[in-house]
């Protein structure tokens, strides 16, 4: 039975939510707390996660329900809760503070920290024993030699403020291929040959990381990433990371077969997951990954579609307390369902009696084989194959529909969403499919409409019918991105002016005096222990690496050397870095590409625009950009306009005689 609620009872965010009955005197972050600490002079306690994190629940039913613990926390220390998705800017800080202090990091983050917000000690998940001896000793600590606890929060902090310290370089004057070469050459050593991605357990999709190798090895002819890449995507598509019933993929796999997913599934992964299997569909025609494509479309229109056309933020890795119950299958149940055609999909998906996922012995569905082999071991056509497997699927998944759902993270959040934007704004090209493009638009004009702010910025969260948190600078980065992807799409000026106007506000509200990168938070945002950057790709790509790619891109489409100045000194900046760990680096490394070889610029014009589009989206060209219009301000198409069907060829501020065919533009270009 539920007790009194605590403070988070009021809360926008569905994981504060979660605790809001804890035993604990949770608070969120805000004055009151940071006063209370102040003016009592107890340690805070600064308890970070998000609602899809499935050890955040188990610190959560082994230490903050029990009144024991509840107890020993409310005693020594004001208790914060952090939603990591709603307040990134809080994340990083402690998240760095505690790589420093252990050499890594992760959720459920636990930080303890003077009254004046610099940590002390922490880490992540701990057990109910270990957790209440970490909290007696620390409040010891600060009781009996406070001296000693501000000597370490001055050096943490101190660590955390340097972590990041950029140094301008203003060389090289130029970008080459060597450059790039230095870079691949150590990071194609850590491949997995076998099993694709990296040669390390678990393992994440890094949907940046390949979709570099999938251009440079376009651009550069480099077989061996090219085969690294398509190994990975196949891999992925085949393994029980992605959910072969409903479509979309989990956040990761934890062996290094992409069988066993943390089932969680995260809006940011399928964004970009849908973004880089759009462009491997275009560059292989291979029909597996158009099905990719077309199932976690469904997905995010089926069980993450807001009612206002935004989508929501995840779907939890648990139902019923368990992880993975609502995906798995035991083989009887599969039996029952299918009759005599359950042979052939437990052949294919790999079920046995005894569960292929043996530790928990049930079944998580992956398959070995593509679908024609596949046919043709067992005597059917292909076509027979597929009817017999779309069959299979659909009564499963609507078996499925009826159990116990995952908890569902309902806010929807700027840059998460613009991932998505711009991923079926890409697929929808790709593909053919005006319905993906409408989804995608329905949500930009969500934002553009609706989470603005009175300054001309954006809000970062949309939850119970409003906005609340102001933009950081992934929120800006990943719109300006979907904005251009869209305007790729449909060549609709209005989505390329907002891009403008949202790169000229982060110009100015996010500026570092002292660089060419941008701060995370802007001017007006809380201050913390310490106002960072962003500046390794991870999962998700770096903001300072997004918005030099769109600096590159917004230079070239208005014809603004000042952006293309501020790209370029971006890229020379962390250039020297990436040699070191080009994972961490992809992003900034498709930017290096686009340097080394150049963008192309397509202009269009005349009556037949879109079916210029659409033999254009059948050939993989990725260091371009396109633009069309017959009314336009846009000076790469000023003076061109012109009923007839034009193609023009663009490079560094020249253009070549404009032709009227796609395959004569071709010829230009390749």
């Amino acid at each position: 039975m539920k007790g009194n609620p605590n403070k988070l009872i009021n809360a926008s965010s569905p994981y504060l939510l979660q605790h809001a009955y804890n035993p604990v005197d949770w608070h969120e972050w805000g004055e009151e707390a940071l006063e209370k600490a102040r003016r009592e002079q107890k340690l805070l306690l600064v308890s970070i996660g998000y609602s899809a994190c499935h050890w955040c629940h188990v610190m959560e039913r082994e230490s903050f329900e029990l009144p024991e613990v509840a107890a020993v926390m409310n005693k020594h220390y004001v208790c914060i809760k952090v939603d990591r998705e709603e307040r990134p800017d809080i994340d990083q800080i402690y998240m760095l503070a505690i790589q420093l202090m252990t050499g890594s990091g992760g959720w459920p983050l636990n930080c303890i920290c003077l009254p004046d917000q610099r940590p002390i000690y922490g880490g992540t998940y701990f057990r109910k024993d270990d957790w209440m001896n970490i909290l007696q000793n620390v409040a010891g600590l600060w009781a009996t030699e406070p001296a000693k606890a501000l000597q370490y929060a001055e050096r943490l902090t101190e660590g955390i403020v340097q972590a990041e310290r950029i140094v301008p370089n203003v060389f090289p004057d130029d970008f080459d291929a060597s450059q790039l070469d230095a870079i691949v050459k150590p990071w194609v050593e850590r491949f997995d040959l076998e099993e694709g991605g990296h040669n390390a357990a678990p393992k994440f999709p890094m949907p940046n990381n390949w979709l570099f190798m999938l251009r440079y090895s376009q651009l550069s002819g480099d077989t061996a990433t090219a085969h690294a890449a398509r190994l990975t995507l196949d891999k992925m598509a085949y393994g029980g990371i992605y959910d072969h019933l409903g479509g979309g993929f989990a956040r990761y796999s934890v062996d290094e077969r992409w069988h066993v997913p943390h089932f969680e599934k995260m809006l940011y992964d399928n964004g970009q997951l849908l973004s880089l299997y759009a462009e491997a569909f275009q560059l292989t025609k291979d029909i597996a990954y158009r099905r990719v494509i077309q199932e976690t479309a469904d997905w995010l229109a089926r069980e993450m579609t807001a009612p206002e056309g935004l989508f929501y933020a995840a779907l939890d890795a648990d139902s019923e307390g368990i992880e993975g119950r609502f995906y798995v299958w035991d083989k009887e149940e599969i039996d029952a369902l299918l009759g005599e055609e359950a042979v052939y999909f437990n052949a294919y998906y790999q079920v046995t009696a005894e569960g292929n996922w043996a530790e928990e012995e049930t079944n998580i569905l992956m398959k070995q084989q593509d679908d024609a082999s596949f046919a043709a071991e067992y005597g059917l056509t292909l076509h027979a194959w597929l009817d017999i497997l779309q069959r299979s699927k659909q009564k499963l998944l609507e078996k499925r529909a009826k159990r116990v759902r995952p908890g569902l993270d309902d806010k929807c959040l700027t840059a998460w969403n613009a991932m998505a934007i711009k991923g079926l704004a890409e697929a929808s090209v790709v593909c053919g499919v005006k319905e993906w493009l409408g989804m995608a638009s329905t949500a930009a004009s969500f934002i553009i409409q609706n989470m603005k702010t009175p300054e001309g910025g954006l809000y970062r969260n949309f939850k119970q019918g409003k906005p609340s948190i102001h933009c950081f600078l992934d929120d800006y980065a990943f719109m300006i991105d979907a904005l251009i992807s869209l305007y790729q799409a449909d060549f609709n000026e209005a989505w390329l002016y907002e891009a403008q106007q949202l790169c000229d506000y982060v110009m100015e509200q996010f500026e570092d005096p002292a660089g060419p990168m941008f701060f995370y938070t802007g001017k007006g945002a809380e201050a913390l222990i310490a106002r960072k950057h962003e500046l390794m790709d991870n999962v998700i790509p770096a903001s300072n690496s997004v918005m030099a790619q769109n600096l590159q891109r917004l230079g070239l489409y208005f014809d603004h050397d000042g952006y293309s100045a501020r790209s370029k000194a971006m890229l020379m900046t962390v250039l020297p870095q990436m040699k070191t760990y080009g994972s961490a680096y992809s992003n900034w490394a498709i930017q290096l590409l686009n340097e080394v070889y150049g963008l192309t610029e397509v202009a269009i014009t005349g009556e037949k625009q879109s079916e210029v589009l659409e033999a254009l989206s059948s050939i993989y060209l990725p260091n371009k950009i396109i633009l069309a219009g017959t009314n336009t301000t846009l000076p790469l198409l000023r003076n061109k306009q012109s009923i007839e069907t034009k193609i023009y060829i663009c490079r560094n501020k020249a253009c070549q005689l404009p032709v009227n065919t796609v395959e004569e533009a071709l010829k230009l270009i390749i």
